[in-house]
């Protein structure tokens, strides 16, 4: 049997399961909804999703380190120049996305990093205007 619920309502669906299946149904929540259901091996050792840190600045294009022009426990205002990054012969500026406190630098001058590598760690301040 499979149960949907969606508002207080229930909504019935009779399916034979041999006792075997019936142990492995699980709960599936789509938008409100509660599916009984069972799941794929593909789907049970999918790779997560988690959010992402605000705080973490990743490298957005695989490329090089040019120059680097803040250190750790600088306190930088939206928008500065954290570093320059070369990708594809283009010099790229990141900056800085909110004011904040650079916490940590994981990058070195000339280094050569892959896409989605942890350049900055940061950690947001209120700065006196």
């Amino acid at each position: 049997m499979l149960i949907f619920r969606r508002k207080n309502t229930e909504y019935l669906r009779f399916k034979f399961f041999t006792m075997a299946e019936e142990k492995e149904l699980k709960n599936l929540i789509i938008q409100g909804a509660i599916y009984k259901t069972t799941f794929t091996k593909k789907f049970e050792e999918r790779v997560k999703w988690e959010a992402p840190n605000d705080n973490f600045l990743y490298s957005f294009i695989p490329g090089t380190i040019i120059d680097i022009f803040v250190k750790p426990k600088d306190k930088v205002k939206e928008g500065e120049t954290l570093l320059l990054l070369e990708a594809m012969k283009m010099h790229n500026k990141v900056r800085m996305p909110f004011d904040g406190e650079i916490v940590e630098i994981h990058v070195k001058k000339n280094d050569i990093i892959p896409r989605k590598h942890l350049m900055i760690e940061i950690a947001p301040i209120q700065l006196k205007k």
